[in-house]
């Protein structure tokens, strides 16, 4: 689970202006021209916050009758962006996929911005999560692409819980944003799968992980996965 107290330091560095003068030769006059420095661009231009995904995330009424919010689920990046993670180039942690930040497994920490949050039912037998995190540059497009790599190299793992053999399916998912990754997580030890569904909107990655229902979560991740995307949609547009 993605932890509230990652939380990032801004410094401002003020640059004194270098005045340079320039003689030509034989002249006495002075051009009195003067370089102007190009403006830095700001990598997190058009990223939104982690307050502002928190509004974009869906609501109660958006999940199953009989699901409520987990309290201690639900974080964001605040106001501030965090600085961009490394990915990290180890062998994927498969056992990551079972859990609420699963985008975790790969080898990328999180965005520079996010919001997340978790329900589950009154039995406490089924979970639904939600996750947004907004990314730099093409880093989003590197997140989906080690995504389908994930799956081929966790195909099977073993489950930390139960220890019983899990097995990975994953599949691309058309019509979820500009491209959308889907894994299905079963094992004989589990009365019912997970369903992971992973959707790319520009440089935001929407992950969503549902148990709820008897097709492996499928529906209701699907259905999540939707929402959130038309309302980052909306959100970026307004």
């Amino acid at each position: 689970m993605r932890l509230p107290s990652r939380v990032v330091t801004l410094l401002a560095v003020a640059a004194l202006p270098l005045a340079l003068s320039a003689c030509s030769s034989g002249s006495s006059s002075d051009t009195g021209a003067s370089a102007k420095p190009a403006k830095e661009q700001n990598p997190n231009a058009g990223l939104l916050t982690g307050t502002q995904l928190k509004k974009v995330l869906a609501p109660a009424s958006a999940f199953p009758s009989g699901f409520t919010r987990v309290a201690d689920g639900a974080s964001d990046s605040g106001s501030q962006f965090l600085p961009p993670s490394s990915r990290k180039t180890a062998k994927p942690d498969c056992t990551r996929l079972e859990g609420t930040a699963w985008i975790q497994v790969t080898g990328f920490e999180g965005g520079v911005s996010f919001a997340q949050d978790d329900y589950v039912n009154q039995d406490k037998t089924e979970e639904i999560t939600q996750e947004i995190d907004e990314f730099q540059g093409t880093t989003a497009k590197t997140v989906m692409k080690e995504l389908q790599s994930v799956a081929t190299e966790c195909a099977t793992f073993t489950d930390t819980d139960t220890h019983a053999k899990v097995k990975v399916m994953g599949r691309s998912t058309a019509g979820l944003g500009d491209e959308a990754y889907t894994m299905t997580l079963t094992s004989g030890a589990w009365e019912t799968g997970t369903t992971l569904v992973a959707a790319r909107s520009g440089n935001t990655v929407i992950t969503v992980l549902s148990t709820a229902g008897s097709d492996n979560g499928a529906a209701a991740a699907k259905k999540l996965t939707t929402r959130v995307v038309g309302s980052l949609k909306d959100k970026k547009t307004a």
